[in-house]
């Protein structure tokens, strides 16, 4: 073999070729309907692979959590797989498995879900699978406490991590008892208090056929889907009471607090900030896309330019904006060294009051919107994915003919746009801050913040919306 002349080879490195001409992004048009027991069926075909992804959508999930239960519909959709009246959690994982697929169950905010993707020919035995254990989970005491095990063992990781710990509480220093306020995974005195008979009435109330979607996209057509449809949840009869009214809004029940949850040994501390946000169907949601991407949406972002690569206060810092059906919550979070947190947190304020002040550049803005609309797209690339974006548009009672718009109303959102949202909707004194860390942070923090109040590791309790546990009444003395 003749080897290329050194000449050649560093001048094909040093000359790139072209760009080519950016490529068409194509949505799939979704087609839906809705069967006579008020299943809505919505079927997004994409004839390339010989794939289809079944996913069973209850349009209900954490928000429907009762006060004192939270983690409630979490474990209630986990639960599902794990034992029908006709098949044990292990003939269940045969089955799926036989099929080519993995069967997975869960929920978080506005959803409850199970899912599975198989070959196009396996479609009508996957769906005969999803819709046994949808219809007729046995929730056997065994398999729950099992659940609930695993549910507190994970809590358990989770709180004796700085980061996740912050992460955990800053919706409860939000929203206090609030409907957003509490943990979706739930908590270790909620999950304690969970029953069999409770878990039967969640699924009694919120898995129904008028508050459910199916979803089928892949290599099937609307006919086909129907078909198959029918055939396994055509007998799913709606109750004759009404579908019971969440009236779920993310309204902030407590004014913002700042807390310090002291964990002894803790190299480093945790940070999260959070404040109630604007809903999926809010007329300015696209430019808050845009405007969280510019804030801490990436490596590029601003918080993560001043944070990390400016100041070197952390490795990472991102923000995010969750838009849910009737509100949504605004976080920011990182981690940084216990000494670091007072410049940390006033820091980032500085750079969420500069969003209202300093609208993006031309660069800045084009560069943002061009990660972003390259995220969605790559949201279309698989069945399961696809099947995921249908979900999120369908819970947040977004019609799912809008995927053919987001592009395009991401690519119209100009630097008025992000500024305007900003001064509308980031107020700095609104985000609630709580940091997990080395008891040593709370005087640094208390200068700025004096209504700081420090919670023990030993004294939290995440179902009370001052976090901290209530003390035993003294008990009355004998003389």
């Amino acid at each position: 073999m003749t080897a290329l002349p050194a000449m050649l080879f560093a001048q094909s490195l040093d000359t790139l070729p072209a760009p080519g001409a950016p490529r068409p992004f194509v949505t799939p048009v979704p087609h839906v309907e809705t069967l006579d027991n008020g299943l809505r069926v919505v079927v997004a075909s994409r004839r390339t692979l010989p794939l289809v992804t079944i996913q069973l959508l209850v349009r209900s999930g954490a928000e429907t959590d009762p006060p004192a239960l939270a983690g409630l519909a979490d474990l209630t959709a986990g639960l599902l797989t794990k034992g029908t009246t006709t098949r044990s959690a292990t003939q269940i994982a045969d089955a799926a498995e036989a099929l080519g697929g993995e069967l997975a169950s869960g929920a978080g905010w506005d959803r409850s879900q199970v899912s599975l993707t198989v070959t196009r020919p396996h479609a009508a035995a996957a769906l005969a699978l999803v819709a046994d254990v949808v219809l007729h989970p046995r929730f056997a005491a065994r398999e729950l406490a099992r659940a609930r095990r695993q549910a507190q063992d994970h809590l358990a990781v989770t709180m004796g991590d700085p980061g996740s710990l912050a992460r955990l509480a800053v919706d409860r220093a939000a929203f206090g008892d609030g409907a957003f306020g509490h943990p979706a995974g739930g908590t270790p005195g909620s999950l304690a208090r969970m029953t069999r008979g409770d878990i039967v009435a969640q699924h009694q109330a919120w898995y129904r056929p008028d508050n459910a979607t199916l979803i089928l996209t892949g290599d099937l057509d609307a006919d086909e889907a129907r078909w198959l449809a029918v055939a396994a949840f055509g007998a799913w009869a709606r109750p004759a009471a009404a579908l019971p009214a969440a009236g779920v809004d993310g309204t902030r029940r407590v004014a913002p607090a700042s807390v310090v949850l002291t964990l002894p040994d803790a190299g480093q501390a945790g940070i999260a900030l959070a404040a109630p946000t604007i809903a999926r169907d809010a007329a300015d949601y696209h430019p808050g896309v845009i405007a969280n991407a510019i804030l801490g949406g990436g490596y590029s972002s601003r918080l993560n330019q001043e944070l990390r690569i400016r100041r070197g206060l952390t490795y990472g810092v991102g923000s995010s904006l969750d838009a849910r059906r009737g509100g949504g919550v605004w976080r920011i979070a990182a981690q940084t060294k216990n000494a670091s947190v007072a410049e940390f947190v006033q820091v980032t304020l500085d750079e969420v009051a500069r969003m209202s002040t300093s609208a993006p550049s031309a660069a800045e803005l084009e560069a943002r919107k061009m990660t972003v609309i390259g995220a969605v797209s790559r949201r279309y690339e698989t069945t399961a994915s696809l099947a995921g974006v249908i979900a999120g548009f369908e819970a947040t009672g977004i019609a799912p003919a809008e995927m053919a718009r987001t592009v395009a109303a991401l690519e119209a959102v100009t630097a008025d746009d992000v500024l305007a949202f900003a001064r509308t909707h980031w107020d700095p004194a609104a985000l609630a801050i709580v940091v997990a860390g080395d008891a040593s942070v709370a005087d640094a923090l208390r200068t700025r913040h004096p209504g700081l109040r420090v919670v023990a590791s030993d004294a939290l309790d995440l179902d009370r919306a001052d976090l901290t546990r209530a003390t035993p009444a003294a008990r009355p003395s004998s003389r």
